[in-house]
């Protein structure tokens, strides 16, 4: 049983770290998504008012003067957007680095959050150790689960050199033994790893299913190529656009 009860643990924490790696890099590719085309996104919006307003006035139907007016009103500044766009936009409207994308002058590139194979294998070596689940007592699980999360932050800024110092501090740093469980403590152990990763399994659907995780799986091994292929297509619909903007302003 207590064999049992061990492989179910470490299979759970294999489980946890593919389910964290991915999450980071679901959080990571949402972050360079809106950062690259979050500009482009907003000028295609923008076209799409314009030429709905040059319809509204070319036609004077009530009609098209309602789609063009909520069209613009979609548009409007919200205060305090500023956090829901990743900087792209506040109160006032968009940010120069935007501007500057827009503009086709140069900009800074979007900063990239992606951990390295390093990094990766230094934070998997790191949760094998260290945890929580590995615990026995209250008071060490309380240590492993403040010391994980202070991994999982440095693995989210991709810090190779954080990763280390935590990686020398576990290792100088106290090991309990392991006290063997009772035969019904075993049981309601291998319960609660079940309910766990069940709710595991949960979030790892929901981070699959969602429309940056389904994105991200279409080219795992190279998203920045499949950002650079959507920001292609949404290009030809911007200048699609403006074509057919400047031809209802003749």
């Amino acid at each position: 049983m207590e064999q049992a009860v061990r492989a179910a643990e470490q299979a759970l924490i294999e489980f946890e770290i593919a389910v964290e790696t991915f999450r980071v890099e679901v959080e990571n590719f949402s972050r360079l998504h809106e950062q690259k085309l979050g500009p482009v996104y907003a000028r295609l919006e923008e076209l799409d008012a314009r030429i709905l307003e040059a319809r509204a006035a070319r036609s004077d139907d009530p009609e098209d003067r309602r789609r063009a007016d909520e069209a613009r009103a979609r548009l409007m500044p919200i205060p305090g957007v500023e956090e829901l766009l990743n900087g792209w936009m506040d109160g006032d409207g968009l940010f120069p680095e935007a501007t500057a994308m827009l503009t086709d002058q140069p900009v800074r590139p979007p900063q990239r959050v992606r951990p390295s194979e390093e990094a990766r294998k230094l934070y998997r070596d790191l949760a094998r150790k260290a945890h929580p689940d590995l615990a026995q007592e209250d008071k060490e699980r309380a240590r492993r689960e403040e010391f994980i999360t202070r991994v999982n932050a440095a693995y989210a800024r991709g810090s190779e050199a954080e990763l280390r110092e935590l990686a020398e501090g576990w290792a100088a740093g106290p090991e309990l033994k392991r006290v063997p469980s009772a035969g019904e403590e075993l049981y309601a152990r291998l319960e609660w790893l079940a309910r766990r990763k069940e709710l595991l399994t949960l979030v790892a659907r929901e981070l699959e299913e969602g429309a940056i995780g389904s994105m991200l799986r279409l080219a795992p091994d190279d998203p920045d190529r499949l950002l650079e292929e959507i920001a292609e297509r949404l290009w030809t619909q911007v200048t699609e656009r403006e074509a057919e903007l400047a031809a209802l302003l003749v």
